[in-house]
């Protein structure tokens, strides 16, 4: 049953939600990833911006620059059920805010968007994915924190979101995070927004669900098995947007999530230039299109964060 709900948030979200650049994974894609203007094709919607590779790009110092030059093409880690964000459509194709940020970052470091091969990665494996040379690295809802970076190190942020709630369109009882006594919450199995749940005691402990995916959380949330979802507003505002009749986000944020590009610890050389690039991107417009034509579409305005270089 579960799975079948799965499968139908998956489709409504392909014919209801706008996106970003897509690609099939690990195949090649038209750089930019898509038509322009905005205009749909098989169930994903581009910003129409187009991604050139830097033919002089060179990070002096950075072994894994070397790794993906030698390669070729860049593996990046991915999201692949966020709306918006990074979402894989009924057709393989990949749309999103996230996947556009992971293809301007490919292609400013010689890379045509065609050439990136994405790999699904859980919460929970992010750092081990980057620590053990499976991706170059990962673009999807990835909040900085201080124990994460004693794992791996991010350039960003380049997005700031906050944690807020998604619940069902007829729930009255849910008004913020301090209703939240007695009420089965979920998220995903090593996020901090369940993390952070847990740690303010939001909820009594046997009331705390944990899937792999924010997309399971929200079946559940359907199927009336858990009362609320918890993670970033830019997430929720996704699947709320694929089902308004049907669910609803509270609109009371309750943290700042800082999305932040997790790359290899000890590679400064990449952090610093990556973190060059989307300098670069916010100064040039490029983000603000990006952004304006994925993420954008849900109504929500943004600007460009100020970076936090260490």
């Amino acid at each position: 049953m579960r799975m079948k709900r799965v499968a139908a948030v998956a489709m409504m979200a392909s014919l209801a939600l706008s996106a970003a650049a897509c690609g099939k994974e690990g195949s090649p894609t038209p750089s930019g990833g898509g038509n322009a203007n905005g205009a749909q094709g098989d169930n994903c919607t581009t910003s129409g911006v187009t991604f050139t590779p830097k033919a002089d790009a060179n990070v002096a110092g950075s072994p894994t620059f070397e790794k993906i030059k030698s390669a070729g093409k860049v593996t990046v880690g991915v999201k692949f059920d966020q709306p918006n964000l990074g979402y894989k459509d009924a057709q393989g194709k990949r749309c999103g805010f996230d996947v556009e940020i992971a293809q301007y970052i490919a292609s400013t470091l010689g890379v045509d968007p065609a050439k990136i091969e994405y790999k699904e990665i859980a919460s929970a494996n992010r750092e081990t994915s980057i620590k053990g040379g499976e991706i170059d690295y990962y673009v999807g809802t990835y909040s900085i924190t201080d124990k994460r970076k004693n794992d791996i190190s991010f350039a960003g942020p380049y997005f700031i979101a906050g944690q807020d709630l998604l619940v069902r369109k007829d729930e009255t009882a849910i008004t913020g995070k301090d209703t939240l006594k007695g009420k089965k919450v979920c998220s995903a199995t090593g996020s901090t927004p369940i993390q952070k749940v847990r740690d303010e005691g939001l909820t009594e402990a046997n009331n705390i669900v944990e899937f792999k995916t924010y997309s399971e959380c929200v079946s559940q949330l359907l199927d009336k098995k858990v009362d609320a979802v918890t993670t970033d507003d830019a997430i929720l505002k996704g699947y709320a947007a694929q089902n308004p009749d049907g669910l609803k986000v509270v609109g009371q944020p309750f943290s700042t999530e800082k999305y932040g590009i997790g790359l290899p610890k000890d590679d400064k050389a990449l952090r610093d230039y990556v973190n060059n690039q989307i300098e670069a991107a916010a100064k040039d417009g490029t983000w603000q299109r990006v952004y304006d034509g994925t993420l954008g579409k849900s109504g929500a305005s943004a600007t460009p964060p100020p970076l936090e270089r260490y």
